[in-house]
């Protein structure tokens, strides 16, 4: 074997491994972006997940449902004597 033969050889091997740590950089680089990406809309689904359990525990609140049922469903609580005590079945 010549030594241009070698150094041929030697030269493709170089370029072949500076080509394969720039692929393997830029796919770093890609999944480094693709996580930034997917760890925000994380963030913004956690402000979403709190803002809809407050506005949940506003709506669900026995005052104000309790005002909905009077104001719009004419609803008021019944006589002392028209109400009935339901003890739970044991074993249920």
């Amino acid at each position: 074997m010549t030594v241009a033969r070698l150094n041929l050889i030697l030269v493709m091997i170089a370029l072949a491994c500076a080509l394969s740590a720039v692929s393997a950089n830029h796919r770093a680089r890609k999944l480094y972006t693709e996580l930034e990406a997917v760890q925000k809309r994380m963030r913004d689904l956690e402000v979403e997940w709190g803002q809809l359990q407050l506005e949940q525990s506003t709506l669900a609140a026995h005052v104000r449902v309790e005002k909905a049922a009077r104001e719009k469903l004419g609803m008021k609580p019944p006589a002392p004597g028209r109400i009935i005590s339901v003890d739970p079945v044991p074993g249920n």
